[in-house]
Protein backbone atom coordinates (compact mmCIF):
# COMPACT_ATOMS: atom_id res chain seq x y z
CA UNK A 1 0.00 0.00 0.00
CA UNK A 2 1.16 3.41 -0.77
CA UNK A 3 1.12 6.25 1.69
CA UNK A 4 -0.68 9.44 0.72
CA UNK A 5 1.63 11.87 2.42
CA UNK A 6 2.39 14.98 0.52
CA UNK A 7 5.49 17.08 0.86
CA UNK A 8 5.11 19.97 3.34
CA UNK A 9 7.83 22.63 2.88
CA UNK A 10 6.86 24.43 6.14
CA UNK A 11 7.43 21.28 8.15
CA UNK A 12 10.91 20.90 6.66
CA UNK A 13 11.67 24.57 7.28
CA UNK A 14 10.50 24.24 10.90
CA UNK A 15 12.74 21.23 11.50
CA UNK A 16 15.70 23.01 9.89
CA UNK A 17 15.14 26.20 11.96
CA UNK A 18 14.80 24.20 15.19
CA UNK A 19 18.12 22.44 14.54
CA UNK A 20 19.81 25.71 13.59
CA UNK A 21 18.47 27.46 16.74
CA UNK A 22 19.73 24.59 18.91
CA UNK A 23 23.20 24.71 17.36
CA UNK A 24 23.44 28.52 17.75
CA UNK A 25 22.26 28.32 21.37
CA UNK A 26 24.85 25.63 22.11
CA UNK A 27 27.60 27.71 20.48
CA UNK A 28 26.59 30.88 22.45
CA UNK A 29 26.40 28.84 25.62
CA UNK A 30 29.91 27.50 25.04
CA UNK A 31 31.30 30.98 24.37
CA UNK A 32 29.61 32.69 27.31
CA UNK A 33 30.41 29.87 29.66
CA UNK A 34 34.10 30.42 28.88
CA UNK A 35 35.88 32.85 31.24
CA UNK A 36 38.40 33.86 28.56
CA UNK A 37 35.55 34.97 26.27
CA UNK A 38 34.03 36.99 29.10
CA UNK A 39 37.37 38.72 29.80
CA UNK A 40 37.87 39.37 26.11
CA UNK A 41 34.34 40.85 25.80
CA UNK A 42 34.98 43.02 28.85
CA UNK A 43 38.28 44.35 27.46
CA UNK A 44 36.65 45.03 24.11
CA UNK A 45 33.66 46.84 25.67
CA UNK A 46 36.00 48.98 27.81
CA UNK A 47 38.10 49.86 24.75
CA UNK A 48 34.97 50.58 22.79
CA UNK A 49 33.62 52.91 25.51
CA UNK A 50 36.99 54.76 25.69
CA UNK A 51 36.98 55.10 21.93
CA UNK A 52 33.39 56.46 21.97
CA UNK A 53 34.31 58.97 24.72
CA UNK A 54 37.35 60.13 22.73
CA UNK A 55 35.20 60.43 19.61
CA UNK A 56 32.58 62.43 21.54
CA UNK A 57 35.21 64.86 22.87
CA UNK A 58 36.72 65.31 19.41
CA UNK A 59 33.27 65.93 17.93
CA UNK A 60 32.52 68.54 20.59
CA UNK A 61 35.85 70.32 19.99
CA UNK A 62 35.30 70.27 16.25
CA UNK A 63 31.69 71.43 16.64
CA UNK A 64 32.84 74.24 18.93
CA UNK A 65 35.45 75.33 16.39
CA UNK A 66 32.96 75.17 13.52
CA UNK A 67 30.16 76.66 15.65
CA UNK A 68 27.88 73.66 15.02
CA UNK A 69 25.48 72.43 17.70
CA UNK A 70 26.33 69.11 19.28
CA UNK A 71 24.09 66.37 20.63
CA UNK A 72 24.36 67.78 24.18
CA UNK A 73 23.55 71.26 22.87
CA UNK A 74 20.43 69.89 21.19
CA UNK A 75 19.53 67.99 24.37
CA UNK A 76 19.92 71.20 26.41
CA UNK A 77 17.82 73.12 23.91
CA UNK A 78 15.11 70.47 24.01
CA UNK A 79 15.14 70.58 27.85
CA UNK A 80 14.82 74.37 27.71
CA UNK A 81 11.99 74.05 25.19
CA UNK A 82 10.17 71.59 27.47
CA UNK A 83 10.69 73.84 30.48
CA UNK A 84 9.43 76.81 28.47
CA UNK A 85 6.36 74.84 27.40
CA UNK A 86 5.65 73.87 31.00
CA UNK A 87 6.01 77.48 32.12
CA UNK A 88 3.75 78.63 29.29
CA UNK A 89 1.19 76.03 30.33
CA UNK A 90 1.37 77.28 33.92
CA UNK A 91 1.01 80.88 32.76
CA UNK A 92 -1.94 79.90 30.57
CA UNK A 93 -3.62 78.20 33.54
CA UNK A 94 -3.00 81.30 35.66
CA UNK A 95 -4.42 83.51 32.93
CA UNK A 96 -7.52 81.29 32.74
CA UNK A 97 -7.95 81.40 36.50
CA UNK A 98 -7.50 85.20 36.46
CA UNK A 99 -10.02 85.44 33.65
CA UNK A 100 -12.48 83.33 35.62
CA UNK A 101 -11.98 85.41 38.75
CA UNK A 102 -12.33 88.59 36.66
CA UNK A 103 -15.62 87.29 35.24
CA UNK A 104 -16.81 86.38 38.75
CA UNK A 105 -15.83 89.85 39.98
CA UNK A 106 -17.69 91.46 37.08
CA UNK A 107 -20.79 89.43 37.91
CA UNK A 108 -20.53 90.47 41.56
CA UNK A 109 -20.09 94.11 40.53
CA UNK A 110 -23.12 93.85 38.26
CA UNK A 111 -25.18 92.39 41.09
CA UNK A 112 -24.00 95.17 43.44
CA UNK A 113 -24.86 97.78 40.81
CA UNK A 114 -28.32 96.23 40.38
CA UNK A 115 -28.84 96.23 44.15
CA UNK A 116 -27.67 99.85 44.38
CA UNK A 117 -30.12 100.78 41.61
CA UNK A 118 -32.89 99.17 43.62
CA UNK A 119 -31.71 101.00 46.75
CA UNK A 120 -31.72 104.32 44.85
CA UNK A 121 -35.21 103.55 43.55
CA UNK A 122 -36.46 102.73 47.05
CA UNK A 123 -34.74 105.87 48.39
CA UNK A 124 -36.49 108.02 45.80
CA UNK A 125 -39.81 106.43 46.70
CA UNK A 126 -39.12 107.03 50.38
CA UNK A 127 -38.22 110.64 49.62
CA UNK A 128 -41.48 111.23 47.75
CA UNK A 129 -43.41 109.50 50.52
CA UNK A 130 -41.56 111.64 53.07
CA UNK A 131 -42.58 114.84 51.29
CA UNK A 132 -46.17 113.58 51.11
CA UNK A 133 -46.02 112.71 54.79
CA UNK A 134 -44.64 116.17 55.62
CA UNK A 135 -47.51 117.76 53.69
CA UNK A 136 -50.00 115.52 55.46
CA UNK A 137 -48.42 116.36 58.84
CA UNK A 138 -48.64 120.09 58.11
CA UNK A 139 -52.26 119.65 56.99
CA UNK A 140 -52.94 117.64 60.14
CA UNK A 141 -51.42 120.43 62.26
CA UNK A 142 -53.63 122.94 60.49
CA UNK A 143 -56.67 120.73 61.06
CA UNK A 144 -55.68 120.33 64.70
CA UNK A 145 -55.40 124.10 65.07
CA UNK A 146 -58.80 124.51 63.43
CA UNK A 147 -60.25 121.85 65.73
CA UNK A 148 -58.84 123.63 68.75
CA UNK A 149 -60.39 126.89 67.51
CA UNK A 150 -63.68 125.05 67.03
CA UNK A 151 -63.41 123.61 70.53
CA UNK A 152 -62.78 127.07 71.91
CA UNK A 153 -65.74 128.42 69.96
CA UNK A 154 -67.87 125.50 71.14
CA UNK A 155 -66.80 126.21 74.70
CA UNK A 156 -67.78 129.86 74.20
CA UNK A 157 -71.06 128.75 72.62
CA UNK A 158 -71.77 126.43 75.54
CA UNK A 159 -71.00 129.31 77.90
CA UNK A 160 -73.33 131.50 75.84
CA UNK A 161 -75.93 128.73 75.90
CA UNK A 162 -75.66 128.48 79.69
CA UNK A 163 -75.99 132.23 79.96
CA UNK A 164 -78.93 132.09 77.62
CA UNK A 165 -80.56 129.30 79.58
CA UNK A 166 -79.96 131.18 82.79
CA UNK A 167 -81.33 134.33 81.14
CA UNK A 168 -84.24 132.35 79.86
CA UNK A 169 -84.85 131.09 83.35
CA UNK A 170 -84.69 134.64 84.69
CA UNK A 171 -86.99 135.84 81.97
CA UNK A 172 -89.44 133.13 82.73
CA UNK A 173 -89.27 134.01 86.39
CA UNK A 174 -89.78 137.66 85.55
CA UNK A 175 -92.60 136.80 83.23
CA UNK A 176 -94.28 134.81 85.93
CA UNK A 177 -93.85 137.60 88.39
CA UNK A 178 -95.04 140.08 85.82
CA UNK A 179 -97.97 137.90 85.02
CA UNK A 180 -98.83 137.75 88.64
CA UNK A 181 -98.58 141.47 88.83
CA UNK A 182 -100.57 141.90 85.73
CA UNK A 183 -103.39 139.72 86.76
CA UNK A 184 -106.48 141.59 86.57
CA UNK A 185 -107.43 142.82 89.82
CA UNK A 186 -111.03 142.83 90.53
CA UNK A 187 -112.13 145.83 92.10
CA UNK A 188 -113.06 145.15 95.41
CA UNK A 189 -110.77 142.31 96.03
CA UNK A 190 -107.90 144.48 96.85
CA UNK A 191 -109.90 146.54 99.14
CA UNK A 192 -110.70 143.91 101.43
Amino acid sequence: MSSNRSYDPYDTFKKFSDRWEKQINDMIHLWTNNSEFVRYAKVNSDAHSRYLELLRRNQEMLATQLNIPTKTDLANVSKLALQTEEKLDLLEEQIWSLSDSFNNTNQEIESVVEISREVVKVTKQLKTELTKTKKEVSETKELKAELEELKAELAQLSDIKEELTSLKGLLQDKNQTNEQKLEPVLVGENEK
